[in-house]
């Protein structure tokens, strides 16, 4: 079992930044692929970002390149997501999540830990 929770979410200006983090616990080191997924009302859970291991590998979603950087420090267990030049399209529930492996990295279902999630709301 993995434990994660995200923290790190709130209220921002459009153009302002945040920085989402992620703590892991548990058997952290079978479940070592870590992506963030956000969710707005009344719409699909859609891939952010994801990150192996290593860090070595990173992935982003078209709509968040060059805006978000996914990062991990490995001896905290923990993942961030840095979010810059945040739009109001970027409002949604955040959540991180783990698996073991970078196959089908884009696809909620194919994760098997979640956290609860954090809101970051986007102000135009």
């Amino acid at each position: 079992q993995v434990q994660l929770v995200e923290s790190g979410g709130g209220l921002v200006q459009a153009g302002g930044s945040l920085r989402l983090s992620c703590a892991a616990s548990g058997r952290t080191f079978s479940s070592s692929f870590r992506g963030w997924f956000r969710q707005a009302p009344g719409k699909e859970r859609e891939f952010v970002a994801a990150i192996n291991w290593s860090g070595g590998s990173t992935y982003y979603a078209d709509s968040v390149k060059e805006r978000f950087t996914i990062s991990r420090d490995n001896a905290k267990n923990m993942v961030y997501l840095q979010m810059n030049s945040l739009k109001p399209e970027d409002t949604a529930l955040y959540y991180c999540a783990a698996k073991d492996n970078g196959n089908y990295y884009s696809i909620p279902t194919r994760y098997d830990y979640w956290g609860q999630g954090t809101q970051v709301t986007v102000s135009s």
